[in-house]
């Protein structure tokens, strides 16, 4: 006589998708998306709409007629003071500035921390100290000095002197970053390219940077972020034909001339705020997977 017996299925048993839990987890998530979210609805609904719209008073409600005309009066025709050239030029001094400040701070601190990670010499310790301390020194207390050293070198009010400032000033952080990656990469590679013969350059160039995609994403896309809405800088060392757009922005917006166009100062605000948006978008996962890497080993 055999006796057959049937097997149930194992494991754990499977969660309900409408929970209690999942409930109230995806609950608030959805509410703190929506606070953040509503005001850069507001912001769009009102860059669409004419300034009659406006004034009926609906500020949550979808345009009735949609029109582009604030955009591109806040690209081309809005004034600040004497100037009627909208965010345009403060756009080209924006990229004017980012460019070379991005390039030259990761670059020169992607060398910093990779050979405070590998190539140990004496006062590496502290020299990566004095970085660390000068990511944390109030940018206030260090804003006349700045200004008399620009002025002293013929930088003060140009382009050059703010692509000098924002290098500095980005060069500790990123030098840590850097360092805590290539901390965190397997130590016998090095090893065994210091046995092949690999010196500093070709270790660096044909090693280490192939596998430094996400810290070189997160590297950009902070000095991007911080370099692009920087406004404290812009507006103290350089002058109104070299202004960035953030300035400009800051102009539009407080300008105390004719008529206050909130459509034309929202449509203003979001065409600031493109660039880094956009950059997020593209690369926000390696984004994740650099801080976190970079967070492995201090």
């Amino acid at each position: 006589m055999t006796v057959t017996t049937t097997k149930g299925p194992r494991g754990p048993k499977p969660k309900k998708a409408f929970s209690r839990a999942n409930i109230f987890l995806y609950g608030t998530l959805i509410m703190v998306s929506m606070y953040y979210l509503l005001p850069l609805y507001v912001m769009i609904v009102t860059s669409l709409k004419g300034m009659p719209e406006i004034r009926m008073g609906n500020v949550f409600g979808p345009p009735m007629d949609i029109t582009f005309e604030p955009w591109v009066k806040a690209w081309s025709e809005a004034c600040t003071g004497i100037n009627c050239d909208g965010l345009s030029r403060g756009f080209g001094n924006s990229v004017r500035i980012l460019i070379p400040s991005v390039l030259l701070s990761i670059i020169i601190a992607s060398v910093n921390g990779y050979a405070l990670s590998n190539w140990k010499f004496k006062g590496s310790e502290v020299f990566f100290t004095i970085l660390i301390i000068g990511a944390f020194i109030p940018y206030q207390t260090m804003l006349y000095p700045i200004v008399i050293l620009l002025r002293e070198i013929g930088l003060m009010g140009s382009i050059g002197g703010l692509v000098l400032v924002h290098t500095i000033f980005g060069m500790p952080i990123l030098t840590l970053l850097f360092r805590n990656y290539f901390a965190s990469m397997p130590e016998e590679l090095f090893k065994a390219a210091r046995v092949d013969g690999a010196g500093f350059w070709q270790i660096y160039f044909q090693i280490m940077l192939p596998m430094a995609l996400p810290i070189f994403v997160v590297a950009i896309i902070l000095q991007v972020t911080g370099i692009w809405n920087d406004f404290l800088f812009g507006v103290i060392y350089t002058k109104p034909s070299t202004y960035p757009m953030t300035v400009q922005l800051n102009n539009i917006v407080n300008s105390v001339q004719g008529i206050k166009e909130y459509n034309v100062n929202m449509a203003a605000t979001l065409l600031t705020g493109l660039v880094p948006l956009l950059i997020y978008f593209a690369s926000g996962k390696l984004f994740v997977r650099g801080i976190a890497a970079g967070a492995v080993k201090g």
